[in-house]
Order: C-alpha cells, then sequence, then structure tokens
C-alpha cells in the first residue's frame, strides 16, 4: 500500500488534471508509442507555441481526473501509452498539431480521442476537426463572403439609380 506522502501526491496530481481539463476548451488524448525523441521535442515545442499544454500522464490518474465530469466517457482509451493536449485559447489547435503528426507516422502516433466544449469526441472526429480552417481563416472567409455580397448589392444599387436617372432626364 503506498505511503500516504505518495498517496497525497496523487490526489494533488489529479485535482490539478482535472482542474486544467475542466477550464480548457479541447483536448486530445493520443497514443504517443513510436515516436522519436526528436519528433517528440519537435511536436512539444510546436504545441507549446499554439498555447496548448501537452503531457504524458498516467492512465490511472487521467481516469480519475475524468471520473464525475462531462468528459467521463475519455476513461475507455485509457490504455497503453497516453498523453494528453489540453487547449485553453484555440479549439482547434491541439487537434491540427497532433493530427498532423499521427498522419506522418504512419500508425506508431496516433489520436485516441478527444474533447471540446463538453463532449467527447472519437479519433475520427478529431481528425474532422483538424482538417477545418483556423479562426483567422473562418473569419477571413466569413469577411469576404458579406464583402462580396455586399458589393453585388451595391452595383445593384448604382445600375438602378442609373436607370432611374435617364428615365427622368
Amino acid at each position: 500500500m503506498p505511503s500516504e506522502k505518495i498517496l497525497n501526491s496523487k490526489k494533488e496530481q489529479v485535482a490539478a488534471l482535472k482542474e486544467k481539463i475542466s477550464a480548457s476548451i479541447a483536448g486530445v488524448v493520443v497514443d504517443y508509442k513510436g515516436i522519436s525523441v526528436a519528433d517528440d521535442t519537435k511536436l512539444r515545442r510546436e504545441l507549446r507555441e499554439a498555447g496548448v499544454e501537452y503531457a504524458v500522464v498516467k492512465n490511472s490518474i487521467l481516469r480519475f481526473a475524468v471520473a464525475d465530469t462531462d468528459y467521463a466517457g475519455l476513461s475507455k482509451v485509457f490504455e497503453g501509452t497516453t498523453a494528453v493536449a489540453i487547449s485553453s485559447e484555440d479549439p482547434i489547435a491541439a487537434a491540427k498539431i497532433l493530427n498532423k503528426y499521427a498522419e506522418a507516422s504512419k500508425g506508431t502516433f496516433s489520436i485516441k480521442a478527444g474533447y471540446m466544449e463538453g463532449k467527447v469526441m472519437e479519433a475520427a472526429e478529431v481528425a474532422d476537426l483538424a482538417k477545418l480552417p483556423s479562426k483567422e481563416g473562418l473569419l477571413s472567409m466569413l469577411c469576404s463572403a458579406l464583402s462580396g455580397n455586399l458589393r453585388g448589392l451595391a452595383v445593384a444599387l448604382n445600375a438602378l439609380a442609373e436607370k432611374k436617372a435617364e428615365e427622368a432626364a
């Protein structure tokens, strides 16, 4: 049986992880088996630059951290080598970066599951989320669509005004 000191340390880990997961917008759970040290360092740097916290966590600690939360369904994927990426700013940053590494690794590094805004997602849903454009890209697309419609409206109104001016003259 573990000593009380070790038990308290683990309880603190669970509480801290539970708080991080609850406060986050989204997260991705991966199987990091087969990733080289160089690739892992590169992956961690890219995630850190995107504002994503990435850590290898024991499955038992993850199970306790998501118990009694909206993400309790994640417990079924906490087997084998497990790492979690937690994003508190951009909901698709972790999915994009980790999906890119999963596709490049050809099966050794893989996405197990994910979560976003209270909903647990399967690996396929995380991959679909990763294919979405970034927030800035979506806003840019929206602005171009709106400006295109406004420009068309302005041209039509101008043509109508010119036609009325010709009829009046």
